[in-house]
């Protein structure tokens, strides 16, 4: 099983030889697309955004599956994000008060 219990075993997971390959080959049988785009119709590829590959059972909690190419999906970094939910909504909101001139 592969250690990633450390912020440092991490980094050499995702540096390794196995999971670089590993990579390439689910973004090549994902045709280079964000799979949950795709499903709401729309297109986003590497030309138009950053794409990650996904585990969907953590490799926090799940280690066991960190190589385990079924267990890989291609996400835009945006649905990758929202994924892991980190997205922080930093639209203010302004009284009407403020604009008062």
């Amino acid at each position: 099983m592969i250690d990633v219990s450390t912020r440092e075993t991490r980094h050499s997971f995702y540096v390794s030889t196995d999971w670089i390959k590993l990579r390439d080959k689910v973004l090549t049988r994902d045709n280079y697309e964000c799979i949950w785009c795709k499903a709401e119709g729309k297109v986003t590829t590497r030309k138009r955004a950053v794409l990650e590959v996904d585990h969907i059972k953590e490799l926090e909690h799940y280690p066991q599956h960190a190589l385990d190419i079924n267990n890989l999906r291609t996400l835009c970094k945006d649905c990758h994000n929202k994924r892991h939910n980190r997205y922080q909504q930093s639209a203010k909101k302004f009284d009407d008060e403020e604009f008062s001139w």
